[in-house]
């Protein structure tokens, strides 16, 4: 799969987006591309997706969670979480482990390896994330932390 470069995200300086800019979805959806184009890159290095990495550090962070309380926490359906669960334990990043409270649920735990990526691949989205906002002083990222935690809860 191919994902696309910053370059190519660029708006082209004869297209209008004068319409489009006033609106706060538009720009968010942008700025979203831009960061998540070097995100990619910064995945693929060790080997996994958004998805995959998100699902790792969920399963990192709350030993024992369910794939129901995963799939709740990651915002997708349970039937999609399977392959990202299949994927992680097959690399030996996570088990399943049966629940004795309840035979038709598992119990996910990382694995050391997990933990490990987990910790590393944190540190490089940590300066992914550098690099994308560098623009921006830490507080003007506190406040606009704050406000997309705002929408989202709305």
């Amino acid at each position: 799969m191919t994902h696309p470069t910053r370059a190519a995200l660029e708006p082209i300086a004869w297209v209008s987006h004068a319409s489009l800019e006033v609106l706060t979805g538009y720009l968010m959806k942008r700025a979203f591309n831009v960061i998540h184009a070097d995100l990619v890159i910064t995945l693929e290095t060790f080997g996994l997706r958004t998805i995959t990495f998100s699902a790792l550090v969920m399963v990192v962070d709350n030993p024992g969670i369910t794939q129901t309380q995963l799939a709740q926490g990651l915002c997708i359906e349970r039937s999609n979480l399977v392959v990202v669960v299949d994927e992680l334990e097959t690399n030996d990043l996570i088990a399943r482990n049966p629940m004795p409270s309840d035979r038709r649920a598992y119990a996910l735990t990382a694995t050391p390896a997990g933990q490990l990526l987990r910790d590393r691949v944190l540190a490089a989205v940590h300066g992914h994330e550098a690099r994308a906002l560098a623009m921006l002083t830490a507080e003007e990222r506190a406040v606009l932390n704050r406000l997309l935690r705002r929408i989202e809860g709305a």
